[in-house]
């Protein structure tokens, strides 16, 4: 009688369980079917998809599946924050066997408003940038490259203070670059290379660059003052005139390429103090003056150059003796300029002993070059002084095409060059 009772009194409690139990577990269901994402976020994502399209031979939007229960997981090129919100996006994946994306940016992208990172990888893009990128203020890396997005750099940038790293190299922008992001607080590596920009850079970059590459563009003026931050540099093949001058004071640099430009002036000495700055490239410049003679170095200072180092002065203007501070780079080029005198021994060791791999002094006026006795050139050296005034030695013929057939200048122009200052 009793236990009947008991049962009877606890059998509407367990009932009671049981509902719980199966409330909870529904509603454990019901969040999991629930995609794990922002519904703005998921169709700002729709809208960019609708934009784009795989090239033939890329799978890239293969797992963008709208009706997934999770994107963030299962989407390629999304990461979510802990609040299901969109922070990372890269359209494409940048391996060699996909051949990208095509289409256009779309703007609502500006919805994605958690985004840190975008990264477009190598496609056929085109179009402009959506200016409304720049309402995104959580932006630390904006890199949109190989594409053939068209249009200006939106002015909208200037105003990300987080921007860590913009890189829209290899594109069809035009226009010149915003003066804004030149001030930005937090860039440090800055590419627009590869592009049709225009216009003077501004007078003085006071973002603390570590990496500007600015090449093959239309940019022209001056050289503006830099950020002693700066340790690559690049404005190569741009239409920019005027002295070097900006360049003393970075003393950090271990790549500089300002060639094929029309900078004019004597190089600064203090680009030779710098025992980091083994990339040197000045040359197709309108460069004058000498090469300093004698350099007051740290005496940790050994030699400048070294395994690796290429230094690159050839077509310019450059005149008197080849001074010997060179002599332990690697690669060197000092062809095409109007130097005079003998060629210091020490390049000569340094060649023959296979520190120096490539030395071209064709078209000077060098008038001796020393050839140690009983000595060989090694294989892996290349040494041309074609059309200088000397003959140069017959074992000696490492010159390229472009450095002719003729052996030797005429006497007429060494004589004129050497006692008037003039040559043709």
């Amino acid at each position: 009688m009793f236990d009947s009772a008991m049962a009877y009194q606890y059998q509407p409690c367990f009932f009671l369980l049981l509902f719980l139990l199966f409330s909870v577990n529904a509603s454990v269901l019901a969040f999991q079917k629930r995609s794990k994402i922002s519904a703005v976020d998921l169709a700002a994502l729709s809208a960019i998809k609708d934009c784009l399209t795989d090239i033939p031979g890329s799978r890239f939007f293969s797992t963008w599946d709208f009706t997934a229960p999770d994107p963030c997981s299962s989407f390629t090129g999304v990461t979510c924050g802990f609040n299901d919100r969109v922070t990372i996006l890269s359209l494409g994946t940048g391996l060699s066997d996909s051949p990208g994306l095509a289409g256009s940016l779309s703007p609502a992208l500006s919805n994605l408003t958690q985004l840190t990172q975008l990264i477009l990888f190598p496609g056929l893009v085109t179009g402009p940038i959506p200016p409304q990128l720049g309402q995104l203020t959580s932006f630390r890396v904006i890199s949109l490259t190989n594409n053939r997005l068209t249009g200006p750099i939106p002015p909208s940038f200037s105003t990300l203070p987080f921007l860590h790293t913009l890189d829209l190299s290899s594109n069809r922008l035009t226009g010149s670059i915003p003066q804004g992001l030149m001030k930005l607080p937090s860039l440090k590596v800055m590419v627009l290379s590869w592009n049709e920009l225009t216009g003077e850079l501004p007078r003085t970059v006071s973002a603390q660059l570590l990496h500007l590459d600015l090449k093959k563009n239309k940019i022209s003026g001056l050289l503006p003052r830099l950020p002693s931050t700066v340790r690559y540099l690049s404005v190569s093949e741009n239409w920019m005139w005027g002295p070097l001058k900006a360049l003393e004071s970075l003393s950090k640099l271990v790549y500089l390429d300002v060639s094929m430009n029309q900078f004019s002036g004597p190089i600064p000495s203090s680009l030779f103090l710098n025992p980091s700055l083994t990339s040197l490239f000045l040359q197709r410049n309108n460069l004058s003056g000498g090469l300093p003679s004698s350099i007051k170095m740290d005496p940790t200072f050994q030699s400048y150059g070294g395994q690796g180092s290429i230094v690159d002065l050839s077509h310019n203007f450059i005149t008197g003796d080849i001074t010997p501070f060179l002599a332990g780079v690697e690669t060197l080029f000092l062809n095409n300029n109007h130097f005079t005198g003998s060629v210091p021994e020490e390049y000569v060791k340094s060649v023959y002993d296979g520190t120096t791999k490539t030395l071209y002094l064709q078209h000077n006026y060098l008038s001796r070059f020393p050839l140690p006795q009983g000595s060989t050139l090694p294989d892996t050296v290349s040494l041309c002084l074609s059309y200088n005034c000397m003959v140069p030695p017959v074992e000696i013929s490492a010159c390229p095409a472009s450095a002719g057939s003729q052996p030797s200048r005429p006497q007429l122009q060494c004589s004129v060059f050497t006692h008037r200052g003039f040559t043709n």
